[in-house]
């Protein structure tokens, strides 16, 4: 795939990534949409227009299925072993890309570069740990406990799966879950966000390079999702939906594959607790916080969302988290000394300074920040607040941005009952001295992942989900994440 360079755009072409031609991936070939409509994407930090893609219709959509189908028998026949190369060859290439994928995801998203760095690296690993574990899908052998018969059990791959990823990891949501997908052996359509497409077409070129066949990663952005999806979810020859994003999109996109029984994994909304008690590491929680709570900006449904802090050292601590806050350099994301980049979107800001007001509205004090800066671009600034009411909507929904809400607790008991006081249970963090409370704790925390200790979760070898309404299945994972692309399919024999 060609980037050609957007003249309007100055300072875009010192990372050789242009922008402002691209097309549908679809079976192998670059192609115009079935309609004239285009996509503007935009840099969060400028506001500027710095590339169109196509949007696809009802009739992409179907083009698409049928280049998966079309794609099907041979991917699923192709040895295990082939596979694995070529998956381990698309881990290479993005190592070797790495600042250009990385510049890339800065600009169409506006994360700060080092934000984008670390997302490259973390979404190649998927490639490199699904080669490893496409050659290791085995079967199962044994006997009948009547003794009549012998229990064959083959896993196979599930088939055509359409994927939707979000805008705020354009390359790790898009890599977690085709990677295990063509471990398994299934095709697969992608429908990145509308606001971050560059870097999935990038990425789909690169599989290209890699050695995947013409048909297997499709590739298509719209501004229509729901008839798009629906459109192809109707298709028998799709059998699995992956999705990454908000609760309520998921719970549409649920009700959509049931009419079709259509497999789900569904990785949903977050409201993560982060937990300190009174005998943690001041210092490492405060570490650990900045991560878990600015990491990408704050933009991420692993994100703390509500820190609660033990009342014998809460006020050392908003001193000293508050200082480190403050401090942050806010800037555009391609800056390489920035800290704290731009919010997707204007309504994205919007929306953070609405929890804010309602929160200060009901008594909160700001520590630092809480005010939107003038001038161009989606920006926010790192902001703490002290003395938050539970009842503030910020402690109900994802803050999604660098805002960072202080409740004081007393006890044990206490501080679980209000972290589990949520719909959501994706992930949670715990930071005490004592090893025994903080796997006590961990233990009676809702929540799909538990850091403990520690400011990031998320790893491509461990299981990423989580319970209640933050979804179904998981991601990565030993084997966790290609057994959602497989079905097991059982053969009763005698001999």
């Amino acid at each position: 795939m060609n980037f050609n360079q957007n003249s309007s755009y100055p300072g875009h072409d010192r990372f050789g990534l242009g922008s402002c031609s691209h097309g549908l991936y679809i079976g192998g070939t670059w192609r115009p949409a079935a309609g004239d409509s285009r996509i503007q994407v935009v840099d969060p930090s400028t506001e500027a227009v710095i590339a169109t893609v196509p949007d696809a219709t009802i009739a992409d959509a179907a083009a698409a299925v049928e280049a998966a189908a079309n794609a099907a028998e041979g991917w699923r026949e192709m040895p295990p072993r082939k596979r694995s190369e070529i998956l381990r060859r698309c881990f290479e290439l993005m190592v070797e890309r790495s600042e250009t994928l990385a510049a890339l995801i800065s600009l169409e998203n506006g994360k700060a570069l080092r934000d984008a760095r670390g997302e490259v690296a973390y979404a190649a690993e998927f490639f490199r740990w699904n080669a490893e574990e496409a050659v290791r899908i085995s079967g199962e052998f044994g006997i009948a406990p009547s003794g009549s018969n012998r229990i064959v059990v083959d896993y196979q791959p599930i088939g055509i799966c359409v994927l939707i990823t979000p805008w705020n990891f354009p390359a790790a949501m898009a890599t977690r879950k085709i990677a295990p997908a063509l471990a398994a052996g299934c095709t697969v359509i992608l429908k990145p966000a509308s606001e971050t497409p560059l870097t999935a077409y990038a990425l789909a070129a690169l599989y290209e390079e890699a050695g995947v066949p013409p048909g297997v990663v499709n590739v298509l952005t719209t501004t229509k999702p729901g008839p798009v999806t629906a459109a192809m979810l109707a298709d028998p020859r799709v059998r699995k939906l992956s999705f990454t994003g908000s609760t309520a999109v998921g719970r549409t996109l649920l009700a959509e594959a049931a009419k079709t029984v259509v497999s789900c994994s569904m990785e949903l909304g977050g409201n993560a607790p982060f937990i300190v008690f009174d005998d943690a590491d001041i210092d490492a929680a405060i570490e650990g916080l900045m991560v878990a709570k600015m990491r990408n900006a704050g933009e991420a449904c692993t994100a703390a969302n509500r820190i609660y802090v033990q009342s014998g050292i809460h006020d050392a601590f908003a001193e000293r988290f508050t200082q480190r806050m403050a401090a942050l350099k806010v800037g555009t994301g391609v800056d390489p000394d920035t800290e704290c980049g731009p919010m997707i979107t204007r309504k994205a800001v919007e929306k953070i300074g609405r929890l804010v007001d309602d929160a200060v509205s009901r008594g909160a004090r700001v520590l630092c920040g809480g005010r939107v800066p003038s001038g161009n671009g989606f920006f926010y600034p790192p902001t703490v607040l002290a003395d938050v009411s539970p009842a503030s909507d910020m402690g109900c929904e994802e803050i999604f941005g660098p805002v960072a809400p202080l409740y004081r607790f007393e006890r044990e008991a206490e501080v679980i009952a209000a972290a589990n006081n949520t719909e959501y249970g994706l992930a949670a963090y715990i930071y005490t001295r004592n090893i025994g409370r903080g796997m006590r704790v961990a233990a009676k925390v809702e929540a799909g992942m538990i850091a403990l200790n520690r400011g990031l979760v998320s790893d491509p070898a461990a299981p990423f989900g989580g319970v209640k309404q933050s979804g179904l299945g998981r991601e990565g994972g030993q084997h966790h994440g290609i057994a959602e692309f497989m079905e097991a399919k059982y053969i009763a024999t005698s001999f």
